[in-house]
């Protein structure tokens, strides 16, 4: 994870600011950060799109391909995770600093969609056994400025949203052989429901008080931080600890409240951006992941 070093100083003031629910940037302790968020980036791709969170700039790419259910379902499709760490993102991705933190975040969303209500795999499937669409989600850290894993749910959700899976149709002939044809027109798809995509908030315990969305500067202050998803429901469906400091059961508990209140407002206003995006159909100016 990219880091920043802090003289002794630089940690007091930021912790004692913390306590008084005041932080360097004159957020709250339960505030975000400005979020940019934009879908239909990549052009060569099912669904895309790209978040920007105060300096982490985050791109997620879908390709839905054909493939063969797995083994123990055999009438569901699956998704498929691949983090890329651009070194340019940070000098601490260099070499095997990218790889190990990009297995990390792959296995984390691995972890918060492995449940079942997150996405209708089923609506994937096109012939049990035999045929099924694979949702390849590409993800690549452009820059890293604090809080990845919320940025990287929050984009992954957008490109979900985005994504159109042409519609298909199974012929059988006389013999019984099947044979798959795919639809000629653009705009007769599938869309994905993704009501139930949970999104991550990352609590980091700094003093005796938590905040989300912390930057850099405020993840090198913290004991330990905790991973939630979220639905947008309130629901929370997985939690993990990172860092090296140890958190009390009241602490964790009240981390979790926060966690639910907090991400029920982020998925309202998630939602809100995608559908105003949409609205605007082809409209809407296109800034693109190089813009």
């Amino acid at each position: 994870m990219a880091s920043v070093v802090l003289s002794e100083a630089e940690k007091v003031y930021i912790v004692h600011g913390v306590q008084e629910d005041l932080r360097v940037d004159g957020r709250g302790c339960e505030d975000y950060r400005c979020a940019e968020v934009e879908t239909d980036v990549v052009s060569n791709t099912s669904g895309s799109a790209r978040v920007k969170l105060g300096h982490t700039d985050i791109l997620v790419g879908v390709k839905a391909e054909m493939g063969t259910p797995k083994l123990e379902k055999p009438d569901e499709g699956y998704l498929e995770f691949f983090v890329d760490c651009s070194a340019n993102a940070t000098p601490e991705f260099e070499g095997r600093g990218g790889e190990e933190l990009g297995t990390e975040i792959a296995n984390t969303l691995y972890r918060v969609f492995s449940s079942e209500s997150s996405v209708d795999l089923k609506s994937l499937c096109i012939n049990p056994r035999e045929h099924c669409w694979v949702l390849y989600v590409d993800v690549l850290l452009l820059e890293c400025g604090g809080n990845l894993f919320d940025a990287i749910s929050i984009a992954v959700k957008a490109a979900l949203f985005n994504t159109r899976i042409p519609k298909v149709r199974v012929l059988e002939d006389e013999e019984g052989s099947k044979e798959i044809e795919l639809s000629d027109d653009p705009y007769d798809c599938i869309r994905l429901n993704v009501d139930d995509v949970p999104c991550i908030v990352t609590l980091s315990k700094i003093g005796y008080r938590h905040v989300v969305d912390a930057t850099l500067q405020e993840e090198a202050c913290a004991l330990a931080s905790l991973l939630i998803s979220v639905t947008s429901k309130g629901a929370l469906t997985s939690m993990k600890k990172v860092g090296k400091g140890s958190l009390d059961p009241e602490s964790i508990f009240e981390m979790m409240e926060t966690g639910k209140r907090v991400g029920k407002s982020l998925h309202v206003a998630l939602q809100k951006t995608l559908d105003e995006e949409e609205s605007l159909g082809t409209s809407r100016q296109k800034v693109g992941f190089l813009g």
